[in-house]
C-alpha cells in the first residue's frame, strides 16, 4: 500500500484532472476549453504577449500558437507583431471576444463554489500554498541520492 504521502500526490493529481474536466464540460455550451477561457479573461485584463499568456497558462510555444489559432479562427482574438520586439506577438480581444467575456469569470467561479463547498478557502488555500512552496523547495537529500546513487548499505566488518 503506497505511504499516505504517495496517496495525498495522487489525491492531488486526480482532483487536478478532475477540476479540469469539469470545467471542460462547463465551458463546452460556449464552444470553448477552459484553457481557451483563460487565455480570454488573462488578455481582456491586459496580458497581450503571447509569451506572457504561455507562462500563465503553463503551455509552451507551440501549445499557445494552437490555442491562439483555434481562438482566432472563431473570431474572438487577433494576432499582431509586437513593434518593439519582431519575435514576439501580441494578442487582442475582437468585439466578438468582448462580448464573450461577462459570461466566463462566473463559470470559474461556480466550479470553485462547488469544489470548497464546506471548506475553509482560507485554509484550502493555505495548505495548497504551502504544498507549490514545498515542490519550489525540495528538502535537500543525502549526497549519494543527490548524486544519483543509491545509499551504500553497511555490512559487517569481515563477512560479506
Amino acid at each position: 500500500m503506497p505511504s499516505a504521502s504517495v496517496q495525498v500526490s495522487s489525491a492531488v493529481l486526480r482532483l487536478a484532472r478532475d477540476l479540469r474536466t469539469t470545467l471542460d464540460q462547463r465551458f463546452a455550451p460556449l464552444g470553448l476549453t477552459s484553457q481557451q477561457a483563460g487565455l480570454l479573461i488573462h488578455v481582456f485584463t491586459g496580458q497581450a504577449a503571447a509569451k506572457g499568456l504561455a507562462e500563465l497558462l503553463g503551455t509552451d510555444s507551440a501549445g499557445m500558437t494552437r490555442l491562439l489559432d483555434r481562438l482566432q479562427a472563431k473570431g474572438y482574438l487577433v494576432r499582431s507583431p509586437d513593434r518593439s520586439d519582431r519575435r514576439a506577438v501580441l494578442v487582442e480581444l475582437t468585439d466578438v471576444g468582448v462580448e464573450l467575456i461577462p459570461q466566463l469569470p462566473g463559470i470559474f467561479e461556480q466550479a470553485a463554489a462547488d469544489l470548497l463547498r464546506g471548506m475553509d478557502p482560507d485554509h484550502v488555500g493555505v495548505v495548497v500554498e504551502a504544498m507549490l512552496a514545498n515542490l519550489q523547495s525540495p528538502a535537500p537529500r543525502p549526497p549519494q541520492e543527490a548524486a544519483g546513487g543509491r545509499p551504500r548499505r553497511r555490512t559487517p566488518a569481515g563477512g560479506g
